[in-house]
């Protein structure tokens, strides 16, 4: 269950990514989904740009912003077809507009297509005045959700 603000007024609302743990990459991230229209094939989700996560420059290294891209993209997809199909991402483009500093990063994502076994999803990350920082396009192989999770339970018994 999320919670999202409209108006100043708190509003619940569940997804199907209630039902699944969140992974430890999105976790460190700071990721938490605070908007998703699952009919429109969009979700916004809040991370936590920390200190740990800059370069030299004192700016966020553009990996991290990468994965934060990939990591709205993904929830995106999972939401649009109620986690029927799992995507993995097989390209990514990511244009990077402007630095960004550590503080809360949003992300947007909405999934423009999809057919039988690719997507295609795009994705902007902005910060806390709304300037965008990054953004990306991605073509995504869908897997469905049960051949996926059988080869994850294969993986961890053979490891």
């Amino acid at each position: 269950m999320y919670v999202t603000h409209l108006n100043g007024d708190a509003i619940m609302f569940a997804t199907v990514l209630d039902h699944f743990a969140t992974p430890p990459c999105a976790k460190l991230l700071g990721l938490d989904i605070i908007d998703a229209k699952p009919n429109d094939g969009w979700v916004r989700i809040r991370f936590e740009a920390r200190p740990e996560f800059c370069n030299a420059s004192g700016n966020v290294q553009g990996g991290i912003l990468a994965a934060m891209l990939d990591d709205t993209m993904g929830p995106a997809v999972l939401i649009t077809t109620h986690a029927e199909t799992l995507p993995t991402t097989i390209d990514m483009h990511v244009s990077y507009l402007a630095p960004a500093v550590p503080g809360p990063l949003i992300g947007e994502a909405m999934v423009v297509q999809l057919g039988k076994t690719v997507g295609f999803v795009e994705a902007r990350l902005a910060d806390e005045r709304g300037l965008i920082v990054a953004r990306a396009t991605a073509s995504v192989r869908l897997v469905p959700l049960a051949k996926a999770m059988a080869r994850h339970v294969e993986g961890a018994v053979a490891a």
